[in-house]
């Protein structure tokens, strides 16, 4: 058995059973070799030293690394799991509500209310936000309802278009996206309720049943192209915009009346509504064909449908450019012509990825993304209109 003191490969001195004592007498160094070894006994002794230090080093360094993540360890280990379970329960229920969806309400209802104020800027107070704040939660927990709805009853499909989703996912029970939806109807319908009066309560519970047929059996209108377009062109286009306008109007005191930019904006995102509703089944092509669910993607094929969505919203580009035209006295032209012009070619542009990327997964889903982001832009720049 070997025991090294150093790491100098001269200076080594062994430790040997009896047994092997008579066989290393054999072996001993001669005299010249020993003094030659007395020689160098201070450099030796010096390379010792110098690697010892450095093991010292090494040793305290690794220390340090061992103890950092011996805390780190006991600090996960140590971290509270009522916290967890509540964090994952609050992404679940973010995911649940459909982020991009309520970024549309939002910025349409802003976009609404902002208009109203601009026409009547006199009549702008103060004690209107708390009120403007409320229609928007109800706004928020309305399409909640709608998309969770929806959830529920798609979860085998959404198992396979959609496996992100939280419950499809597993990390939200049926039963707590029941008490979920059931939260959302009941809030918006009382904070509706309370501060709008009875014609836009009626407008909001019409929304509701609306979303609640298009996905609940035995109606489930989704199963009907058709059908299942004029649903969402009507929540998400006409009923938004017309019922945000109206209880602006009715806050500042006034009767409702249409105005030209609101008759534009609300005639714009209805058919931008019919686009969504039509290219919102391009991702979905493999789980609706799977479950025997007739849209105009599995009947049409998705590029059909692709091209149909990008000409239906060429022709409100179009539209909107010719209405800049011929009513100058409404709308700033130098604004809408030029915005226009250029997210028409942004959607030409994109529709010419989709095609060179020959439709894979991953470009239609790409391609629906910018169409929200599209819808986004109108409602951004309407107020400068």
């Amino acid at each position: 058995m070997e025991l090294s003191i150093s790491q100098s490969p001269r200076l080594r001195f062994s430790s040997v059973s009896p047994r092997f004592s008579a066989a290393s007498n054999h072996h001993r160094p001669s005299l010249h070799l020993a003094g030659k070894l007395i020689s160098r006994h201070k450099d030796a002794a010096f390379t010792s030293l110098s690697s010892s230090c450095m093991r010292s080093k090494l040793v305290s360094t690794n220390f340090r690394k061992i103890s950092i993540r011996a805390c780190s360890q006991v600090g996960a280990a140590g971290s509270d799991p009522v916290l967890d379970r509540i964090s994952r329960f609050q992404n679940a229920c973010w995911r649940f509500l459909r982020p991009h969806t309520i970024r549309g309400t939002a910025l349409g209802s802003t976009a609404l209310v902002a208009r109203a104020l601009i026409e009547n800027t006199h009549l702008i107070k103060w004690s209107l936000v708390l009120k403007a704040l409320s229609g928007l939660l109800a706004l928020i927990c309305g399409n909640g309802y709608i998309v969770g709805i929806n959830q529920i009853y798609d979860i085998g499909i959404d198992k396979v278009n959609k496996p992100y989703l939280p419950i499809a996912a597993g990390d939200l029970s049926v039963q707590s996206a029941w008490l979920l939806v059931i939260f959302f109807a009941v809030a918006g319908l009382l904070v509706v309720g309370f501060n709008f009066g009875p014609f836009i309560t009626c407008l909001y519970s019409l929304g509701l049943f609306l979303g609640t047929i298009y996905s609940v059996p035995p109606l489930r209108m989704k199963r009907f192209p058709v059908a299942a377009f004029l649903i969402i062109a009507t929540v998400r286009g006409f009923l938004l915009n017309f019922g945000v306008y109206h209880a602006t109007r009715a806050a500042l005191g006034l009767s409702f009346q249409w105005s030209a930019p609101v008759a534009f904006i609300t005639s714009f995102v209805t058919l931008f509504a019919l686009v969504i509703a039509i290219t919102k089944d391009l991702p979905d092509v493999e789980g609706d064909r799977k479950f025997q669910i007739s849209t105009l993607a599995t009947k049409l094929g998705v590029r059909n449908i692709a091209f149909l969505g990008s000409g239906l919203l060429l022709v409100n580009y179009v539209s909107a450019i010719s209405l800049a035209f011929y009513m100058p006295q409404v709308f700033r032209g130098s604004l809408m012509i030029p915005a226009h012009m250029i997210l028409a070619s942004c959607l030409i542009f994109q529709t010419w990825i989709l095609e060179k990327a020959n439709y894979t997964k991953e470009a239609i889903a790409g391609y629906y993304r910018f169409i929200w982001n599209l819808f986004y832009a109108e409602y951004l720049l309407f107020p400068f209109f």
